[in-house]
């Protein structure tokens, strides 16, 4: 029974798998038939006018060729490409259509060349030439699929026998009670293992055939594997530890190599980790007593070849085939004796999941010469993947985070039938927590980013070791205290700026430019603060994004790591910026909604995590909405108003429309304001002797961790505490300085609903705002005003940290429904340049001390003039400034005869209306390349796309005219020739 349950569950795994494997072939198909060499190089698949470099012979005898760009300049970098170490890749001539010369693995690449190792043929050596040019294509892998289906085929088959080997397999198809043994005390090989670590370590070896290690980020769950490796080795066990992919390997051998353990690791030499070389069979196999004769074999092999081709007698070629073949039987017995000893003297043997099968090295040892499996990163690997090691030993230990990304899969139908499904879940979901132990000490992460990765992921299980609970960017060496490099969590948010996602026609995936502004510009902010690049990491979700961010970041910092959250997966950085990319009027945040695809991103950092989203459109999802709630709470919020100088609020139009453009020029001179030592004198003499009232309401966070927009409580506790107040006798009331930027907005909305005057007062952590009941003919006052105050009104903030309009005199405020945005940021510049003049001002009274009383006198004395000065006189200015063309030095009027700019927010005449003129041509050009991009509509004058003949078709037709113009040629050749005679 269980062997044809095992039977029905592969044959749907092998299903799936062909689904796969043809959406596979299927993307490979239609780079090659349907997209030019140029749009495989763009999306980083195909490599395109190299040059051969060098050539050796390395990595025990196969030929290591290095690429490099076409030498047109010193400094030529490779585009940008997805190709690694390990990689499959076909080499073609670049000038001809010809076919495939022959295929490699690359084994390096850098920005400037890329080494690709080729296999010894039978005719030799493959034979480059240093002046043609050559293109690189990634291809497929059939090993891997091959070995898959294969061991999916023969899978009930081989349980059918009852081998021992094949017991631990059992447990995943069957119910079986796992009986353990009693844990013998241990005397471990690290002594620094926690408790939950050495929990995991005697749990493991005590099960009999089934054990998992649940290890989420940072828990050292490597750590513990190897300790289990070790304890087993020195229990007599022979051992077979497997990964899905040969970076897990790597990290496996370069562990325990450290402990002077026996080990070798199978597989490509090209794709291994160089330090770690040495341990791969082809190493061992190098240096091993037989390694001089097994070369002197093939030497033998190579000149009866040679004889054999120069050789005219059919008898005497006969001879050198006949002996040809006995060497080649006597080198692969010489060769396979030398495998199976290095096999044998192993105690840990290394490899690929696929690397474990039959058809490779082990296939000379026996059934059941393995005790025990250990599979790390179960749960990113295919199932099927996981049956091969499994099939070689009578017990099996798993070790992984199911929570994080499940195994890549191209097709999407495959993936929603199951494929995407790991072992590691499954068996979880059959066993439950009995055969499970978790690590829940993590070492990586501060205690304000692992607190949510806990809490959602990991049920509240996880806590910090306390060398990493509190560790922050400035305590590294090198590092400035700044305000960036002190906290751990900081939310930059892009809502209501404007900044929208893009929408490529020809592109699934999707990409934000303004997010790769404010990308660019925290990261100087860190380097600034003295944070290397290399201990940065920008994570995107969208491949595209993660281009745009690659071509604005990588030439000023290269050691920059950028790249997607499935390609970041397992790996860490000091400091990670995410980008969420998303910023819709719908609200829809696609494949951001994965919650194990949040969780991986926000994992990789150690010290500081920075999120730039659109909080509107990111928070319509409610995994992620409490992601952004725990930055507010626990870090700081800040605007992408305090980054970029030059945004127009997506809400923000002068007729009122709602701005279509990402991004805007810089912002007009503010106009001028009241100041806040100008107010009328009855209104000064009627508020003389207010009576006040304290609020009592506490800020709902602190000032660092910002507030969630529109939460419904803060609205009912400030609009409880302003009815409250009106149903009093008292006239004024003063809020605490504590609330913050949101809580102010707040207060200012329900003031004015209720009807209420509304003020701002005093500067920086000192603001706060002041209430009072209307009057006729009056207005709010402030109290007394210090001289700073008097020269920049204070305002109140809205959410962003920006400052809404004062109220004006008769208790009318521009403060409505809506927040003008624009305005407030006007107003925001206008304080900063006050602030700075200041500053200089006062170096200047510093320095001349003797004329300090005179100054202060004349200060006096304009300030007093200033106060009795008419308002409507400002009001005035004010009005003949907006009527006055932008241009500068224009003094033309625009009341009547002018146009608005939309890039810039100011009126011209219309001698400088158009945007070339006024200085807002780029912006007038990239505003119009935005709208046809989204709209798809041609103003004219535009050009159509442009659409290139592709490479292989104009080769065809410039070979068909080529023919066709020999053939004239040579008919016209043959008449001349026919009139001669």
């Amino acid at each position: 029974r269980g062997a044809k349950m095992a039977e029905e569950v592969a044959e749907r795994q092998l299903q799936l798998l062909r689904e796969e494997r043809e959406a596979e072939l299927a993307e490979k198909r239609a780079w090659q038939e349907n997209i030019s060499l140029k749009e495989l190089q763009r999306r980083g698949v195909c490599l395109l006018k190299l040059q051969a470099a060098n050539q050796r012979t390395g990595l025990y005898g196969r030929l290591l060729v290095t690429f490099q760009p076409r030498k047109c300049y010193s400094d030529t970098e490779l585009p940008y490409n997805s190709f690694g170490p390990g990689d499959i890749v076909g080499l073609y001539d670049s000038v001809s259509q010809g076919d495939l010369l022959s295929t490699g693995i690359v084994t390096r690449i850098t920005s400037k060349a890329v080494t690709v190792a080729f296999e010894e043929s039978r005719d030799g050596m493959l034979s480059v030439d240093h002046e043609s040019l050559y293109r690189l294509l990634k291809l497929a892998n059939d090993i891997t699929y091959n070995r898959i289906k294969n061991v999916a085929c023969s899978l009930g088959k081989l349980l059918s026998t009852f081998e021992p080997a094949t017991k631990s397999i059992w447990f995943v198809f069957m119910d079986f009670e796992s009986p353990a043994v009693s844990p013998e005390p241990l005397k471990l090989y690290n002594d620094s293992l926690d408790a939950s670590q050495r929990e995991a370590v005697s749990f493991s070896l005590a099960q009999k055939e089934l054990a998992i290690i649940h290890g989420p980020p940072g828990t050292g769950k490597t750590t513990t594997i190897v300790e289990i490796i070790l304890q087993a080795v020195q229990q007599g066990l022979k051992v077979l530890c497997c990964a899905p992919s040969n970076v897990a390997v790597d990290n496996l051998v370069e562990r325990l190599a450290g402990y002077k353990a026996r080990i070798l690791r199978l597989g490509h030499p090209a794709r291994l980790l160089e330090p770690i070389q040495q341990h791969s069979l082809d190493a061992v196999l190098a240096h091993s007593d037989s390694a001089q004769i097994v070369a002197d074999v093939r030497k033998d092999i190579d000149q009866a070849f040679a004889k054999s081709k120069k050789s005219q007698d059919k008898g005497e070629r006969g001879h050198f085939l006949s002996e040809i073949k006995a060497l080649r039987k006597e080198l692969k017995e010489r060769e396979e004796t030398a495998m199976t000893a290095a096999l044998t003297h192993a105690n840990v043997v290394l490899a690929t999941n696929t690397g474990a099968s039959s058809d490779g090295p082990l296939k000379l040892l026996p059934e059941s010469y393995f005790d025990l499996v250990v599979i790390d990163e179960c749960a990113q690997a295919l199932e099927a993947s996981c049956w091969i090691p499994l099939l070689k030993a009578p017990k099996c230990i798993l070790a992984g985070d199911h929570k994080q990304l499940p195994p890549t899969i191209i097709s999407h139908k495959a993936a929603a039938k199951g494929l995407s499904l790991s072992l590691m879940e499954r068996v979880i979901k059959r066993y439950g927590e009995k055969v499970v132990k978790m690590l829940t000490v993590q070492y990586r992460m501060h205690e304000a980013i692992m607190q949510w990765a806990s809490s959602e992921m990991y049920g509240g299980q996880l806590t910090a070791h306390p060398s990493v609970a509190q560790h922050l960017l400035k305590d590294l060496p090198g590092v400035t205290c700044t305000e960036e490099t002190t906290i751990p969590l900081l939310l930059i948010d892009t809502a209501g700026c404007g900044l929208l996602e893009l929408e490529v026609e020809d592109e699934q995936s999707k990409g934000n430019p303004g997010e790769v502004q404010l990308v660019g510009l925290h990261i100087k902010a860190l380097v600034d603060a003295g944070v290397k690049a290399q201990d940065i990491a920008v994570v995107a979700p969208y491949n595209l994004q993660v281009d745009m961010l690659r071509e604005h970041l990588c030439h000023r910092y290269p050691e920059l790591e950028i790249k997607s959250v499935d390609g970041f997966q397992g790996r860490e950085k000091e400091a990670v910026i995410l980008s969420f990319v998303r910023s819709n009027k719908k609200g829809e945040v696609g494949f951001l909604a994965e919650d194990r695809r949040i969780n991986v991103a926000v994992t990789r950092a150690r010290r500081h995590v920075a999120i730039i989203c659109d909080s509107c459109t990111v928070g319509s999802q409610a995994f992620l909405a409490r992601l952004l709630e725990h930055f507010r709470q626990h870090g700081q919020v800040r605007t992408a108003f305090e980054y970029l100088d030059d945004l127009v609020p997506e809400n923000y139009s002068h007729r009122g429309e709602r701005q279509q453009s990402t991004k805007a020029p810089a912002a007009p001179s503010p106009k001028p304001q009241p100041a806040a030592g100008k107010k009328p004198k009855a209104a000064a003499a009627a508020n003389a002797t207010p009576q006040k009232q304290e609020a009592h309401c506490s800020p709902s966070t602190s000032r660092s961790g910002g507030e969630s927009p529109g939460t419904k409580g803060d609205t009912n506790k400030f609009k409880a505490v302003l009815e409250a107040f009106l149903e009093s006798g008292k006239t004024q009331l003063d809020f605490p300085s504590s609330l913050s930027p949101h809580d102010r907005m707040l207060v200012h909305l329900l003031a004015e609903e209720h009807g209420l005057q509304h003020v701002s007062i005093g500067e920086g952590t000192d603001r706060y705002i002041s209430v009072r009941k209307k009057e006729l003919g009056q207005t709010v006052v402030a109290p007394p005003a210090t001289p700073r105050e008097q020269q920049h009104p204070p305002q109140p903030q809205d959410s962003s940290g920006e400052a809404p309009a004062p109220a004006e005199p008769g208790g009318r405020s521009e403060w409505s429904g809506k927040v003008d945005l624009k305005r407030l940021h006007l107003e925001r510049v206008q304080r900063e340049k006050a602030r700075r003049e200041e500053m200089v001002k006062k170096e200047q009274e510093s320095s001349a001390d003797n004329r300090g009383s005179s100054r202060k006198a004349a200060a006096k004395t304009t300030t007093d003039s200033a106060s009795e000065e008419d308002i409507d006189a400002l009001i005035s200015a004010a009005v003949k400034t907006d009527n006055t063309c932008g241009f500068p030095r224009c003094k033309a009027s625009v009341t009547t005869l002018g146009q608005f700019c939309p890039h810039c927010n100011r009126r011209y005449c219309l001698s400088h209306h158009i945007p070339e003129v006024h200085g807002c041509g780029d912006k007038a050009k990239a505003h119009a390349r935005q709208w046809i991009s989204r709209e798809g509509i041609l103003y004219p004058g535009s050009s159509p796309k442009e659409r290139s003949l592709d490479p292989a078709k104009r080769a065809h037709l410039q070979r068909r005219l080529d023919k066709k113009l020999s053939d004239l040629t040579n008919q016209r050749k043959s008449k001349k020739k026919g009139k001669e005679k």
